[in-house]
């Protein structure tokens, strides 16, 4: 069964017991981190956090930044991570036999967690920092990602969850499909 709306980049599905991940944190989007006198405003670069991922490091998927709520991680090869030009793509296996992945799961079920953060460091020489239109705006080029998390209010807010339920349920009437398109819509 998947969960959620049609407004992002992470879809969950389980399917015999194992909850799958699929999401996508876009590149080259901007948000504004703050917008006081002097609005700061960051754009995470194409193929920013490649480095890591191409030497296979350690990487998390979290629940909300919290190193004691693993959800999966390269090492334990439940998270595969995919550096391209316009996103980085992210597949997890989540096993449900811990406490915060079911609360994970049932927040995201109730529509409580729908966004997607990074967690990172950025590499010396890795940001440009300028002027634009009276903002401050930093561009992240070469970062060191440590972590994804699942989060309730992502600075990113192209990286929104997504989640689709891709099977009616058995009994289902002929028309479910459209009844739960409709519904997704207003979540």
């Amino acid at each position: 069964m998947l969960w959620g709306s049609h407004q992002g980049g992470l879809e969950l599905r389980t399917e015999g017991g194992e909850t799958r991940v699929r999401a996508t944190f876009p590149y080259g989007r901007e948000t504004v981190l703050s917008d006081g006198a002097q609005p700061r405003k960051e754009i995470i670069a194409s193929r920013a956090f490649g480095d890591r991922i191409e030497r296979r490091e350690e990487i998390h998927f979290l629940s909300g930044h919290d190193y004691n709520k693993p959800l999966a991680a390269t090492s334990a090869g439940t998270l595969t991570l995919r550096d391209t030009d316009d996103a980085l793509e992210i597949e997890a296996t989540i096993n449900a036999n811990t406490t915060w992945a079911r609360d994970f799961l049932s927040a995201h079920e109730a529509g409580l967690i729908r966004g997607l953060s990074p967690g990172f460091r950025v590499r010396p020489g890795g940001e440009g920092i300028e002027a634009q239109d009276g903002a401050i705006v930093r561009t992240i080029k070469a970062a060191d990602l440590f972590e994804i998390s699942a989060v309730t209010r992502p600075a990113y807010s192209d990286a929104q969850i997504e989640a689709r339920n891709w099977h009616p349920p058995e009994g289902a009437p002929e028309d479910w499909a459209r009844f739960m398109n409709c519904f997704n819509r207003w979540r």
